[in-house]
C-alpha cells in the first residue's frame, strides 16, 4: 500500500465524521494535527439545525456500527463515557416500523427471533423461514467484504487478488452472487413484496435502485436489519461533538468558522493550506474531507471522469405538539411509510440527466427522536412539543434541475397532504417546519449535484474503481469522506478516516 512518508504536521480540512475520525487516528499516532472547518459547528452531514427552543439533527438519523466511532476515540485513549458530551446509546427495537399502502405494518427487528415472530404474523411461517436464509446470506456477504473491501485501501483493482486472503474473499463474493443485482438476489430468497422492500430500500443509501445495485450492497441491509440501529441521547450531533472534544483533549487544534480557499504547492507536493482570512497553515500533508466538488476546487485543475451522483433528498425539519403526534400511526423512532409504487419511484428519482421527477407516490422516512430520547422534547407556550423530520428522496440537480427556491414550500405542502391522507391527522396544521433542506441546500454546501449521498455506487464507482484516497499526482494529499473509499454512510465515512490515516503511515488496530 502506498503511503505518505514523514507526515508529522497534518492539516485536516473539514470536521465532519470523516475528518474527525482521521484526526483522532493521527493524534493517536503522535502527529501534530490542525482541523479547519468552514462552519461554526462540527459534524458536516451529521450536524444540527436550531429551532425555537430545540435542536434537531440536520443530516443522518440512522446509526449502525457505533463501535467504529468507539475505535476512533480509542486511538487517543478516549471512550464514550470520558468525552464531553458523553455518548449514550440505545439499541432501537424495532429498528424501523414499516407501513405499506395496503394498510399492513411490519416492525423490523434486528433480533432474529423477534423478526421471525413478526414476519410469521404478517407474512406467514414459510416466509419467516425464507427470511432466515436471507439473513444468513446477508451476513455472509458482509463478512466476505468488510475487512478487505470496505475497511481496506486500494492502490489498483489488482489489489482485489493481491494476496491469497484477498483472492479467497473475492471468490466467496463471487460464489455468493455479490456482483449480481441486489434486487434479484433478495427476490430469490424471499417472496413477499413488502419484505423485499424492507431488505432493499437501503440501496438508496448507495445511490442506486435495488434492481441495479450490486448485491455486495446487501452489506448495508445487514447493518440495518441484523447488526442493530441505535439512537444517541441528545441526537446524532453528539457523536461529532464528542469526537471533537477528544481531538482537543488529545492536543489537536480545531478551528471552526475557518474556510479553506486553496492549497500551496511546491511542484506536486502540498506545502500549506490557505484560508479565507489570508492565513497560510504549513503542513507536511493535507487531508481533504469535503465532497468532491470542493476537493476539485482546491486541487490544481485537471480533466477528470464525470462522477454519477446519487439521488438527493428533501428533508422537512421542525416540531409538533406531542399530543398531536401521539395520534399518528408513526409511533417509533424511525418509520418508513411506503407508497404503493416501488420500481416506478426509483425510476423517477434516479433517471438520467434532465429526466428525473419528484416521486408521484412518495415513500418517506419519518423520524421522531424524542420517542427514544424524551430529553429532546421541549415545552413551548405551555405545550409539550417534540422534534420531527420527514425525508423524501428526490432527484439530484443533474437529473432534475428544479428551481428549489420556488419549489420547496409547495413541495413541503404536498408531502404534508400525502401524510394527512395516510393517517397523520393534523400534520399539515400542527407540524411547524423551521428548516427545509433541498438539493439546493446541499449544492450550496459543496455537495455533488446537490446530493448529500455523493457519488452513486455503480460498478465503475465502487471499491477500487471509486475516487482514490491518495492521488498519485499529489503524493501528500489524502482524501476522506463519502466521495472516496469506501463510500456513503456513517460507518463508511468513519472508516474512510481510518483509511486516510493509514495512507499517512498510521498503523491502526483491526
Amino acid at each position: 500500500m502506498r503511503t505518505v512518508k514523514d507526515a508529522e504536521r497534518v492539516v485536516v480540512v473539514g470536521a465532519g465524521l470523516a475528518g474527525l475520525s482521521t484526526a483522532l487516528y493521527l493524534l493517536g499516532a503522535g502527529r501534530k494535527v490542525t482541523v479547519l472547518e468552514r462552519e461554526t459547528t462540527v459534524g458536516g452531514r451529521v450536524g444540527v439545525h436550531a429551532g425555537p427552543g430545540y435542536e434537531i439533527d440536520n443530516g443522518a438519523t440512522v446509526l449502525t456500527m457505533p463501535e467504529l466511532i468507539a475505535d476512533a476515540l480509542a486511538a487517543v485513549g478516549a471512550d464514550f463515557e470520558s468525552v464531553t458530551p458523553a455518548v449514550r446509546l440505545r439499541r432501537l427495537a424495532p429498528a424501523y416500523h414499516a407501513r405499506f399502502a395496503d394498510g399492513t405494518t411490519l416492525d423490523v427487528h434486528t433480533d432474529p427471533d423477534a423478526m421471525v415472530a413478526e414476519i410469521t404474523r404478517v407474512c406467514g411461517a414459510d416466509e419467516a423461514q425464507r427470511y432466515l436464509r436471507l439473513r444468513s446470506w446477508l451476513a455472509e456477504i458482509f463478512d466476505a467484504e468488510f475487512d478487505r473491501f470496505m475497511a481496506g485501501n486500494f492502490d489498483s483493482p489488482l489489489d482485489l487478488v493481491a494476496s491469497p486472503a484477498a483472492a479467497r474473499d473475492l471468490a466467496t463474493l463471487l460464489r455468493l452472487g455479490g456482483f449480481g443485482r441486489l434486487g434479484a438476489q433478495v427476490n430469490r430468497r424471499i417472496t413477499d413484496p413488502r419484505l423485499r422492500r424492507v431488505f432493499t430500500f437501503q440501496a438508496l443509501y448507495a445511490g442506486v435502485a435495488p434492481a441495479r445495485a450490486l448485491a455486495v450492497y446487501g452489506a448495508i441491509a445487514h447493518m440495518d436489519t441484523s447488526l442493530g440501529v441505535y439512537s444517541v441521547e441528545g441526537g446524532m450531533r453528539v457523536l461529532a461533538r464528542a469526537m471533537a472534544d477528544a481531538i482537543v483533549t488529545a492536543g489537536g487544534e480545531l478551528r471552526l468558522g475557518t474556510e479553506v480557499t486553496g492549497l500551496d504547492f511546491d511542484g506536486r507536493t502540498a506545502t500549506a493550506v490557505r484560508t479565507a482570512s489570508g492565513e497560510r497553515v504549513p503542513c507536511d500533508a493535507v487531508v481533504l474531507s469535503p465532497d468532491l466538488p470542493v476537493v476539485d476546487r482546491l486541487l490544481p485543475p485537471r480533466r477528470r471522469r464525470r462522477v454519477l451522483a446519487s439521488p438527493s433528498a428533501v428533508v422537512l425539519h421542525g416540531s409538533v405538539p406531542s399530543a398531536v403526534a401521539a395520534r399518528w400511526p408513526a409511533t417509533h423512532h424511525h418509520t418508513i411509510d411506503f407508497g404503493a409504487s416501488w420500481e416506478e419511484t426509483f425510476a423517477e428519482i434516479s433517471a438520467g440527466r434532465g429526466r428525473g421527477r419528484l416521486m408521484s407516490d412518495p415513500s418517506l422516512l419519518i423520524t421522531r427522536p424524542a420517542l427514544s430520547d424524551p430529553g429532546q422534547g421541549f415545552v413551548r407556550d405551555g405545550v409539550r412539543h417534540e422534534p420531527l423530520s420527514v425525508l423524501a428522496p428526490c432527484p439530484n440537480l443533474d437529473s432534475a434541475p428544479y428551481d428549489w427556491s420556488a419549489l420547496a414550500d409547495p413541495y413541503a405542502a404536498e408531502l404534508l397532504a400525502v401524510l394527512g391522507r395516510r393517517g397523520y391527522d393534523g400534520v399539515a396544521d400542527e407540524f411547524r417546519i423551521d428548516h427545509i433542506d433541498t438539493p439546493a441546500t446541499w449544492q450550496a454546501r459543496g455537495m455533488l449535484a446537490g446530493s448529500p449521498f455523493s457519488g452513486a455506487h455503480v460498478f465503475r464507482q465502487t471499491g477500487p474503481f471509486r475516487r482514490r484516497n491518495l492521488d498519485p499526482r499529489h503524493p501528500n494529499v489524502v482524501l476522506a469522506g463519502s466521495g472516496t473509499v469506501p463510500g456513503v454512510g456513517v460507518p463508511t465515512v468513519v472508516l474512510s478516516g481510518r483509511l486516510a490515516a493509514e495512507r499517512l503511515g498510521v498503523r491502526t488496530a483491526r
